[in-house]
């Protein structure tokens, strides 16, 4: 399998990156690149709880029904550059991948775990936990 190249590439963008001013601002930058969500996609059903900003993740079977696509979208400028960052983890992988995913340690590696808030990290978690459920329903 291929390594996540979306995921790659903001590793090394945020490597790259010396303050936390910085990185904030290259999230909100990912944030603002997200495709907007079909506006019957902002259900009760899509809405991840657990979030403090609103949060909705619309999640299908990829063409070939063995990978998980995803979109996202939050109301909250920082959420929504976390939500871009969870996408380029998880969008259009395998349910198995994605299932495996150590998101926490990426989180760490990438020193978020250090710089959110724990209203952030909580949604944030929420988020991975919502999408790992997923795939696993689809996988088994």
């Amino acid at each position: 399998m291929p390594a996540n190249a979306a995921l790659q590439a903001i590793r090394d963008d945020l490597a790259f990156l010396d303050d936390w001013e910085d990185r904030y601002a290259y999230l909100i930058d990912l944030g603002r690149r997200l495709a907007p969500l079909p506006a019957d996609a902002y259900t009760e059903a899509n809405r991840v709880q657990g979030c403090a900003s609103q949060v909705w993740l619309l999640m299908r079977p990829g063409p070939d029904g063995s990978t998980l696509r995803i979109a996202g979208d939050s109301d909250a400028m920082i959420v929504k550059g976390l939500v871009a960052l969870v996408l380029a983890m998880f969008d259009d992988r395998p349910f198995d991948e994605i299932i495996a995913l150590d998101a926490q340690a990426v989180f760490a590696e990438i020193g978020l775990k250090d710089h959110l808030t724990a209203q952030r990290s909580n949604g944030l978690a929420s988020m991975v936990a919502r999408i790992k459920a997923e795939a696993a329903a689809r996988a088994g």
